[in-house]
């Protein structure tokens, strides 16, 4: 297991926080690429990512880039940029090479907010933060178990609708094909996921009440998430990077 996976999810979110604080206001080009590349790097040697979330790193994340510098470079207000070459003439728009560097810096200041938020997205669980939560910032159990009732919800969810659907071909129902006809069988969906949803609701809600959920003010925990040493070293890196890129 590669080490960001053996990090407390509480330390993956406290130290990109001012990184990404610090991004809200900048307006240069440097300091957003300076964070991505790390946070790429990051993310490639110190995550375990399958090989199409590689690809989304490596190859689309900047693909998107570049298609963002353009869309804001378009919009931006030529009085901000100047006097500058003129890359593209199409009538009476003029896209200059200044208009561009501001869309790029755009680009890339919300592109780097995304990746350091996926530091913790990509390499912890939602059990795993809800038991931090709960263990290390002294959330109420009740309200953070209620939470970890909700994430077990969605893969339960995701079967009822394979469930569904498989259940609509074995009785040869069709629509037809298009994109009305996507929306009549997403439409025929919902009802039978709804009522399916209802039922596991209050068979879970029986079961935390048979257990006597909620009757002591604090529990025992089956799965302790410990805050170690190499999560504050972790956390003090990543600040002094930050502090580093600020004084640069």
């Amino acid at each position: 297991m590669r080490f960001l996976h053996r990090l407390n999810p509480l330390s993956k979110i406290a130290a990109p926080l001012p990184a990404m604080a610090l991004l809200l206001f900048t307006r240069d080009i440097a300091t957003p690429l300076i964070f991505c590349i790390a946070t790429l790097v990051m993310l490639v040697v110190g995550a375990h990512l399958r090989a199409r979330t590689l690809l989304v790193l490596l190859i689309v994340i900047p693909m998107i880039v570049a298609v963002m510098s353009v869309s804001f470079g378009i919009w931006t207000d030529p009085a901000r940029v100047g006097d500058s070459p003129v890359l593209i003439e199409v009538g009476p728009v003029r896209f200059t090479v200044g208009a561009w560097l501001v869309g790029l810096a755009t680009a890339l200041r919300l592109t780097s907010i995304v990746l350091l938020a996926l530091i913790g997205g990509l390499t912890s669980t939602g059990p795993d933060l809800v038991r931090s939560l709960v263990q290390q910032l002294r959330v109420p159990y009740r309200l953070g178990y209620t939470a970890l009732a909700a994430f077990r919800f969605v893969p339960r969810f995701r079967h009822e609708l394979d469930v569904i659907r498989q259940a609509h071909r074995v009785r040869g129902i069709s629509d037809g094909r298009g994109p009305i006809a996507w929306v009549a069988r997403t439409a025929g969906y919902v009802v039978p996921l709804l009522a399916g949803a209802i039922r596991h609701a209050e068979r879970v809600a029986l079961a935390m009440d048979s257990r006597a959920f909620g009757a002591h003010s604090t529990r025992t925990e089956r799965y302790i998430i410990a805050f170690r040493a190499r999560d504050w070293v972790f956390i003090v890196f990543f600040w002094a990077l930050t502090a580093v890129v600020v004084m640069l």
